[in-house]
């Protein structure tokens, strides 16, 4: 008789990292009958769109898979602490709530017989840190990376270049060295590389991530095997724990509800002809200041093209306590005086934007993002080519991938940062415009390479496909490894 586990996944907070983990949770047991899944919810303070979703999944009944999906919010929180220090004290405040709900599931498996027996803990890249507690109950420790591959490799590329030659990237703060990178195929420079590889603490963060994910039993990445071939083949190497690239894992509208504004921006799509649209959005924390904003608009106004924009206010303080973006109660007030009424026949402006949606839709041409992983495998899903404009995290490396060794991407500006502690930079018009134009009029390579990736992605997670086969797999490990 085949035996039935169950994996308690524990992902991160953010709405990127938590909507990714439970959508491959959903491919897992759609793909065994035998395997149950706990998702173990965790609220982040300030971050209400993922606090929503958590309230959601608690609420709403999964269909096909209810019975073995579960969800239990561990609560507590502290409104009084800032998102870094959320993270880094997680095994402190969370370890014994974490602790608890699973040995209720235990127990619950010892006393109900046929009950699946639990198999392994699937941790975040943030949360590598709690293996100790997979430990404790006698499974294994794996890891789902909401990253692309190449980050992944750049981790260990930084942990390397740290234990085996004594060397800190913190020194090259405000530098262009180049460094040759095995997941990636051309020289990168460090002014791509992440800003907190130029702090100490941060830097000592990632040391700490690279060492965490190699104790891991075999680490699921939200990435394609075609997508990012060089980078998967780099991790392949003996060294490192099994990987398996099962995306693209796309983060689905209506996880949390139904979007206010979906069907106006929808209607006004339809009325768009095919592939004229450029749809400028950038994430769940991108933002920019009233400066920036009228550059853009500048630059949507004097290109000609119709555009659709995702227009947030940056966040705000709370307590002392950095918030997230929200949308404007009146967006005229940002925007230059009259650029509303301009461009009435080619623009709309929104807040928060059914990104999926969008970019799905036969109107939307191009797609000006700050390559936030999960947004670019949405763009390569949809074959959507992009305008790399970056802001922070591991965003500027995944801009530098699109642009200079797959080709799927135009730069606005590869390099831009948000997140580097100083002045930022004002990004003017006529840059903004050439990006634009050259999205959508020029660069007819970048729109046929964009397609043929979207075609070898969807194949991916067919039966059979790279993906596909990458998810057996992973359930074999885990059978295999159950105690």
């Amino acid at each position: 008789m085949m035996k039935k586990a169950e994996l308690v996944f524990l992902p991160a907070p953010g709405i990127g990292h938590l909507v990714s983990a439970v959508e491959v949770a959903k491919l897992l047991v759609d793909l065994n009958a035998n395997l149950s899944i706990s998702v173990l919810t965790i609220k982040q303070p300030l971050n209400y769109k993922a606090t929503a979703y958590i309230d959601y999944l608690n609420a709403a009944t999964i269909t096909t898979t209810t019975t073995r999906i579960k969800f239990i919010d561990l609560h507590q929180s502290d409104a009084d602490m800032d998102r870094l220090k959320f993270v880094g004290s997680l095994v402190q405040t969370h370890g014994p709530l974490v602790k608890e709900a699973v040995a209720k599931i235990v127990e619950h498996s010892n006393s109900v017989p046929g009950s699946p027996r639990l198999a392994g803990f699937v941790f975040d890249i943030f949360y590598t840190s709690f293996r100790d507690l997979a430990n404790d109950f006698g499974v294994p420790s794996y890891l789902f990376c909401t990253s692309g591959a190449g980050f992944l490799g750049f981790l260990f590329f930084a942990q390397a270049l740290h234990d085996v030659q004594n060397f800190e990237l913190v020194e090259l703060t405000d530098s262009d060295t180049e460094f040759t990178i095995p997941s990636h195929v051309n020289p990168v420079s460090t002014k791509f590389f992440p800003t907190v590889t130029f702090k100490p603490e941060g830097f000592g963060f990632l040391l700490n991530l690279a060492k965490g994910v190699r104790e891991m039993k075999g680490i699921m990445v939200n990435t394609v095997s075609e997508l990012e071939s060089h980078a998967v083949d780099s991790l392949s190497n003996g060294k490192l724990p099994p990987v398996y690239p099962v995306g693209p894992i796309l983060i689905r509208e209506g996880c949390s509800g139904v979007h206010q504004n979906y069907d106006s921006i929808m209607q006004w799509l339809d009325r768009q002809p095919r592939s004229s649209v450029v749809f400028l959005c950038f994430g769940s924390m991108g933002s920019f200041g009233a400066d920036e904003v009228k550059e853009i608009a500048c630059a949507l106004e004097q290109s000609g093209h119709r555009f659709l924009w995702s227009l947030r206010r940056p966040p705000e303080k709370v307590n002392g306590i950095m918030g997230h973006p929200t949308d404007y109660e009146n967006v005229a007030e940002v925007l230059p005086e009259g650029f509303l009424d301009r461009t009435a026949e080619i623009g709309k402006v929104i807040g928060w934007a059914p990104q999926v949606a969008i970019l799905g839709h036969p109107a939307t041409g191009g797609f000006v993002s700050h390559c936030g992983w999960n947004s670019t495998l949405e763009s390569v899903w949809f074959g959507v080519p992009m305008a790399a404009w970056p802001l922070y995290a591991e965003q500027q490396m995944n801009a530098f991938t699109l642009v200079k060794e797959l080709g799927l991407a135009v730069e606005i500006k590869m390099d831009y940062r948000k997140d580097g502690g100083g002045e930022v930079e004002i990004v003017k018009a006529e840059t903004i415009e050439r990006g634009i134009r050259r999205l959508m009029e020029n660069d007819s390579d970048v729109r046929k390479r964009m397609k043929e990736m979207s075609d070898r992605s969807r194949k991916a997670l067919m039966d059979g496909g790279s993906s596909h086969s990458s998810l057996c797999r992973f359930i074999d490990n885990v059978m295999d490894n159950m105690p």
